[in-house]
């Protein structure tokens, strides 16, 4: 019998059947489609030695003046700057002011007095100027170091853990710190819901009604950090806005962010326009620091070329300007000429005109909101975002994207999850990841990518919680959470509780650091003649290009739709593989490709197979 070629149809169908995806591609892990064909996505290896404290939810790549690379980063318990090679803590602090230590013999608690310090448990402090600690294996330098807050016991009291030191033994003299400098609060790692009398906030409902069950009563913490010339400006969604000095920091790296003087306290967003600078908050207050004047619909845009002026004036270009359609604006990118606001409903064009008026807004979508902070991105002037149900893109208009996976994306994805959804672009593989949770899950575990050159879907679990271009730096840059780890973490803090990020350096090598990336991809059934005849398969031909290492061909059969497939073949092929023989039989066949050794590489070329109709037994 003369050989029969598999080609498959490029991109992943999840809207049909695998037997109404014939001629396709159905599932898939690790892997991309390049010119029409599928292949292992690149590896990845850490971009520094030590860890991040918290779990990453922004990530902003920038040069300074010299023209070296910087990244900020936010996670929800600190601020960092990633500059040569290493992670620097910048996290800005609340308060400075003295405080006391008790000791108690035999326990690693220890009490804590600071007068209304305002720190919650969790929070971050560094005390400095001990004096009179006199414990048995405890002494005043073991006590100059930063500790994490483990309980808040009054207003003015809280407690450390000092196991990590050594355990206190007989108690002399307490000690004393002329200096305990505490950061800003830190944020949730996850959606917090809750029901009854005391969830959700203010006016939520009726007096003396009980809320109810999944209210949503504290969002994650999540940053949006933009650059102005070569410094950073770092907005806590919902909260405060910080600057952060470059040049400042550069000779002795040791500074820290500090509060925007006269910026809203309270804003669901930020950008810096790159054309004209201004700096624009979205979801805010229209008089900065008034908490009465709070609207989530509002945008407020300083003077051009000032990071603290936010008050029109007959002298200034500053000004606001409140949204019609929509609830709350949820995102904005600045993006050909213009900026794109995307609310939780519609999108608007926001356009620097030049005064009197600065800004002109019009409204250019409905029923295309954003679904969370960082759920849309910009690639070669054109922006991608997920919305309820759909993807768009606007590329002068809004389009919505036909996508083959829909249904299992959005049946997938955990609704209270939204606010950490992350969107970044692959631009050497003209690529859009949307790293989500997925249903039952509180973390970032799933990825769906769209490929804009080829109009080509995949899914995966590769778990990014940001996601940085390759511009600034060599390679994308990305964070992974382990939320059962301290190892690594920078800096050194005594008492540290468990949750780390990793920074990583993506498409580098073909491996998971030095462990091998289990990859693989799965056909839509095959048949003959509809399926009226089963299938005989005495040998195949593989054929892969740029393979190395080993991959595993399986045939998979069965004689209906509804039954379920055996595998009938399964041979580790080689690039020096020239044939398999096989015995496989079945109404309906598939293939599957996988990969598990380290260092594999490969892109699926033409197989060949030798079939013929055969009766059933």
């Amino acid at each position: 019998m003369p050989l029969s070629k598999l080609q498959f149809k490029p991109g992943i169908d999840k809207q049909n059947t695998q037997y109404g995806a014939e001629g396709g591609w159905v599932d898939c892990d690790m892997v991309r489609f390049r010119y029409g064909v599928p292949e292992k996505i690149g590896g990845w290896s850490p971009a520094v030695g030590n860890n991040l404290i918290g779990v990453a939810r922004d990530i902003h790549t920038y040069n300074d003046l010299a023209g070296d690379s910087l990244a900020a980063i936010g996670t929800d318990r600190k601020l960092y700057i990633y500059y040569d090679n290493n992670f620097y803590d910048v996290t800005p602090l609340s308060t400075t002011i003295p405080a006391v230590f008790t000791f108690t013999s035999g326990t690693t608690i220890v009490d804590v007095t600071a007068t209304s310090n305002g720190a919650v448990a969790g929070d971050f402090v560094t005390f400095s100027g001990v004096t009179g600690v006199s414990v048995v294996n405890i002494s005043n330098s073991n006590m100059t170091q930063e500790f994490e807050i483990q309980e808040i016991k009054t207003a003015n009291t809280f407690t450390i853990n000092v196991a990590s030191i050594a355990t206190p033994g007989v108690v002399t003299t307490s000690g004393t710190a002329s200096s305990a400098a505490f950061q800003i609060n830190i944020g949730a790692d996850v959606t917090t819901l809750g029901n009854g009398w005391g969830a959700a906030s203010w006016g939520f409902s009726t007096w003396n009604t009980p809320r109810p069950s999944g209210v949503i009563t504290a969002n994650p913490r999540v940053w949006k950090i933009d650059n102005f010339g070569e410094d950073i400006i770092a907005t806590i969604v919902g909260g405060k806005t910080y600057y952060f000095d470059t040049s400042a920091f550069l000779p002795a790296r040791n500074t820290r962010a500090t509060l925007l003087s006269n910026a809203p306290t309270q804003s669901n967003y930020m950008t810096v326009s790159p054309r004209d600078r201004h700096v624009i908050f979205f979801g805010t207050q229209t008089t900065p620091g008034s908490t009465s004047n709070y609207d989530p619909m509002a945008v407020l845009f300083g003077s051009q070329e000032s990071i603290t002026d936010f008050i029109p004036n007959a002298t200034n270009t500053a000004g606001f300007q409140r949204l019609s359609s929509g609830n709350r604006i949820v995102t904005a990118v600045p993006t050909r000429g213009d900026i794109l606001i995307l609310t939780n409903t519609s999108a608007h064009s926001m356009q620097f005109v030049g005064p009197p008026f600065t800004f002109s807004f019009k409204q250019i979508g409905t029923n295309c909101g954003a679904l969370g902070i960082h759920s849309a991105v910009e690639a070669e002037n054109v922006v991608y975002w997920i919305a309820d149900g759909s993807f768009y893109l606007f590329d002068g208009v809004v389009k919505q994207i036909p996508c083959s996976v829909q249904d299992y994306v959005f049946q997938d994805l955990n609704e209270d999850e939204h606010s950490i959804i992350y969107a970044g672009v692959n631009l050497d593989f003209a690529e859009v990841n949307w790293f989500y949770a997925s249903s039952g899950s509180t973390a970032i575990d799933r990825v769906v990518t769209y490929n804009y050159l080829e109009r080509l879907w995949t899914v995966g679990t590769l778990a990014r919680t940001t996601w940085a271009p390759k511009d600034i730096f060599a390679n994308p840059l990305a964070t992974r959470y382990y939320p059962n780890s301290t190892t690594l973490a920078q800096p050194t803090v005594i008492g540290l509780t468990d949750g780390v990020s990793t920074l990583y350096d993506q498409e580098k090598g073909m491996n998971d650091d030095t462990s091998a990336i289990t990859a693989f991809i799965t056909s839509g059934d095959v048949d003959i003649v509809d399926g009226d005849n089963s299938m005989f398969i005495k040998r195949y031909i593989p054929d892969f290009k740029d393979q190395s290492g080993g991959l595993n061909m399986q045939f998979l059969v069965r004689q209906y739709p509804g039954a379920t497939q055996t595998v009938a073949s399964s041979t580790i092929v080689y690039s020096t593989t020239t044939k398999v023989d096989m015995r496989a039989r079945g109404r309906q066949v598939a293939i599957k490709i996988i990969s598990t050794d380290v260092d594999t590489k490969w892109r699926y070329g033409t197989l060949r197979i030798d079939g013929q109709q055969d009766g059933l037994r």
